[in-house]
């Protein structure tokens, strides 16, 4: 029995004439993908059985949830698949429904080529360029080679001119804020509805996740209706919101949250005539503040709360992974570079001209194989080129 107020009075309404039955109900969305597009999507899947699913190095929380999602929606349908991640992901997101599951191709290489070397299909989602993928990446190319193993990739960053996906399919909206999405539109377009599925609540978490995490809790790029149309159906679907919310935001440890005021108080610049902010931090830093993966996680957001900042840089030291060596030149550490922003005041082409990277207007990534300092040197030098003064 449900009670709702009209004119300051209140009516007996019952449920069923505002809840739909999942199995009824049709979510109506503006169709992204063509016909041509979603057939060959589904020939796609059921011409294969074996399915590896990968996305990018340091799996944040989109890579995760809709890479997730994927293999979820795949052993639906019947099919084996496997999540495999370049490196480590964030302990925060381990509880992730299949997360524990996935192979880390840094330390379960063997383990996971093996698998490479009898899938039949590759799925990408959350990049486009195999370089995102470090020597997974490498691996990728010599099964094509071999034996043409064809890939899907469904991505929303901005494709680049210079270096084409490598992929027979690929799914490709960067006006979406997230991957998550595109995976929900292409599930529910394949499915009629996710609702039918028997992963149905496993799915759609995985999709939440990846779509709160990209969007800064529906922070940024998150201002159309539709989302909102797909977040209705996720928590019809079961997806705990609030639980989801406390699993990722605020489960860090006691030296993140020293580290997040020290950044603050010690490490942020501001350069007010470009309503600007740097956070930089060297590996012995992080060491003091025992950091561990995804402890950086939204340091780069923090500066942005500041009235009249309207770009934020965030710098932090690492380590050249093995992997790396090749791409490294020689250079000892690797700078992991993120770069925010607010309101028409792109970012992404300053990481992409300058840093090597790319992603969206307001979001974006890049790194620099070098020392620290040389980065903030380059960072200096070309901010003005690219930032708006005003």
């Amino acid at each position: 029995m449900v009670f709702m107020q009209k004119a300051n009075k209140f009516v007996y309404v019952e449920k069923k004439y505002y809840l739909c039955s999942r199995e009824k109900r049709k979510l109506m969305l503006t169709a992204i993908l063509s016909q041509e597009q979603l057939h060959a999507v589904s020939d796609f899947i059921s011409g294969h059985t074996r399915f590896a699913v990968l996305t990018h190095t340091s799996p944040d929380g989109d890579a995760m949830g809709s890479s997730l999602a994927m293999r979820h929606y795949l052993k639906d349908m019947g099919k084996q698949a496997q999540v495999i991640v370049p490196n480590a992901f964030p302990t925060f997101l381990e509880w992730l429904p299949g997360a524990a599951e996935d192979l880390n191709y840094e330390t379960q290489k063997a383990e996971a080529d093996k698998v490479l070397d009898e899938v039949d299909a590759i799925i990408c989602t959350d990049f486009n360029e195999l370089k995102r993928i470090n020597s997974l990446g490498e691996k990728i190319l010599a099964l094509r080679q071999e034996r043409e193993v064809p890939i899907l990739m469904i991505d929303h960053h901005i494709v680049s001119a210079k270096e084409p996906p490598v992929a027979e399919i690929l799914l490709s909206y960067p006006e979406s804020p997230s991957a998550s999405e595109i995976v929900y539109r292409v599930i529910h377009a394949l499915s009629g509805a996710i609702g039918q599925l028997p992963s149905s609540c496993e799915i759609a978490t995985c999709i939440y996740c990846g779509m709160m995490t990209d969007t800064g809790n529906f922070s940024f790029n998150s201002n159309y209706p539709e989302m909102y149309e797909i977040v209705g159906d996720l928590v019809r679907l079961g997806v705990n919101k609030d639980q989801v919310y406390n699993r990722v935001f605020n489960q860090y440890s006691v030296g993140r949250m020293r580290l997040m005021g020290y950044c603050l108080y010690e490490k942020m610049r501001l350069y007010k005539d470009y309503h600007l902010a740097l956070i930089t931090l060297t590996g012995r830093e992080l060491y003091r503040f025992q950091f561990q993966s995804g402890d950086a996680e939204g340091l780069v957001n923090l500066p942005l709360q500041i009235d009249n900042v309207y770009y934020s840089c965030f710098m932090r030291q690492d380590k050249v992974a093995s992997s790396e060596v090749a791409k490294a030149n020689g250079a000892k550490t690797k700078i992991k570079i993120s770069f925010r922003s607010q309101g028409d005041r792109p970012v992404n082409i300053f990481a992409h001209d300058i840093f090597h990277g790319g992603g969206h207007a307001n979001a974006a990534g890049g790194e620099y194989y070098g020392k620290l300092e040389d980065a903030v040197k380059l960072f200096l030098e070309n901010y003005p080129k690219y930032l708006k003064k005003d």
